[in-house]
């Protein structure tokens, strides 16, 4: 079984893609919602969240997302020691998960495959990418966050041009129907059907 990253910078549309391949029958593993579930869930994890960022970091028991985002997007040093504490979690769950599959190829989508060198633990890589200022609107529509926060996060993300000449697949997200045309081709490619 192949194990395919699929990765984009913040807004462009990875999520968008990975529903693509889930219609046609691929297994997608959502980084981002399982560290969330393993930050809620996990003792562990809770402690050691609350021990770097303190106990503000749970409202009744609930990750606090927004006042993480706060504190660790404008500080690299603190966002790197929390990847430190979720990352390990997160690629024990997504081993376990892959175990139980019996398909041609799995996905993983996660934001940051390059920026934490994981990239190399992939069969091939596929990349989204869209115009920064799409990224910014669709960000903006989805969260309600300002313009200054989005910018912030998205400094911690390599640009496009730092990520395209490590991927294998890159898929330029403008329109959804060549979008969607893309992913069916990648989709032949992986599972080697000739057409």
């Amino acid at each position: 079984m192949k194990i395919i990253g699929l990765t984009g910078g913040i807004g462009s549309g990875k999520t968008t893609v990975a529903k693509m391949f889930k219609e046609l029958g691929v297994p997608v593993y959502n980084s981002d919602l399982r560290a969330k579930k393993l930050m809620n869930n996990s003792k562990e994890i809770k402690t050691a969240v609350i021990n770097l960022l303190g106990k503000d970091s749970y409202v009744l028991d609930s990750l606090n997302k927004k006042y993480i985002a706060d504190k660790v997007f404008n500080n690299k040093e603190l966002l790197q020691k929390l990847n430190a504490i979720v990352h390990p979690a997160v690629k024990k769950d997504f081993m376990a998960w892959v175990k139980r599959k019996k398909t041609p190829y799995v996905i993983q989508e996660a934001a940051i495959l390059f920026e934490n060198n994981s990239y190399t633990n992939f069969d091939k890589i596929i990349l989204v990418k869209a115009p920064k200022e799409a990224r910014l609107e669709r960000i903006m529509a989805r969260d309600n966050g300002s313009k200054e926060e989005i910018l912030a996060r998205m400094e911690n993300q390599w640009d496009d041009s730092k990520k395209i000449p490590l991927s294998d697949y890159v898929i330029e997200n403008i329109d959804l129907d060549q979008t969607k045309l893309q992913v069916e081709q990648i989709h032949l490619q992986l599972t080697k059907i000739v057409v």
